[in-house]
């Protein structure tokens, strides 16, 4: 019998203040993995494409489905993702101290090329996403695994040694002075540390916009708002 129930996974991504530090983020995943082994949810493996499966919740949760999730990447043994995880938070100290001479390291060249960093990434990502798949309301499982991953992306950066936070601009409206309307930027960040608070209302020369969604219909247009209305 797990430790964890999915109501006690539920509870805790609801609580977006306690995820402060990347540890937050492997904790969960490993409570999701220990209660996918423990619990043995029915596992659905895609017909079309074999890399993906799904896991179905018990009638307690309405037989909710998980999103697909990419075997190739998603790491399902928990003592896999103990070790990924550590090396993960290994390879980040490693990253800020070396910068762009980490790949030349022989402890990490392999590491690199075998795409390690992604599926940890990927497999954090997508625990958490699973977890809010169980929620009732559709609109709310979307909503927390978004915000999720935009901690989670700002404490990598955060981590190798940038100043990275949400902003939200005021952009003028053409054609109407005095009027502004507020813009929220997901993550604004610089290695020369002028970023001051969440609340400044400009933008430094020296500072980087970026864009963080976990599906494609929000990626892809993201950049080009955010050009376009920054400009």
């Amino acid at each position: 019998m797990s430790s964890f129930t999915l109501h006690d996974l539920q509870a805790s991504i609801q609580d977006m203040l306690a995820f402060r530090e990347l540890g937050r983020f492997f904790a969960l995943s490993e409570a999701f993995l220990e209660f996918i082994a423990n619990t043995n949810p029915t596992r659905i493996v895609s017909p079309t494409h074999n890399n993906y499966v799904f896991y179905q919740y018990s009638q307690d949760f309405q037989y909710k489905i998980t999103r697909p999730l990419n075997t190739n990447l998603f790491i399902e043994s928990l003592n896999e993702s103990k070790a990924s995880f550590e090396r993960f938070a290994n390879f980040l100290i490693d990253l800020r101290k070396y910068r762009e001479k980490i790949s030349s390291q022989k402890a990490y060249k392999k590491y690199i090329e075998m795409g390690s960093v992604n599926k940890v990434v990927y497999t954090v990502q997508q625990a958490a996403g699973s977890i809010s798949d169980s929620f009732q309301n559709p609109n709310q499982s979307r909503k927390k695994a978004g915000q999720l991953f935009e901690i989670f992306v700002r404490l990598i950066i955060q981590e190798l040694g940038l100043v990275c936070e949400p902003r939200t601009v005021n952009i003028p409206i053409p054609g109407y002075p005095g009027y502004t309307m507020p813009y929220q930027l997901d993550l604004v960040f610089s290695r020369n540390k002028v970023l001051v608070t969440s609340e400044t209302n400009y933008l430094d020369t020296t500072e980087i916009v970026g864009s963080v969604k976990t599906t494609s219909k929000d990626r892809i247009d993201k950049v080009f708002l955010d050009k376009y209305l920054l400009t």
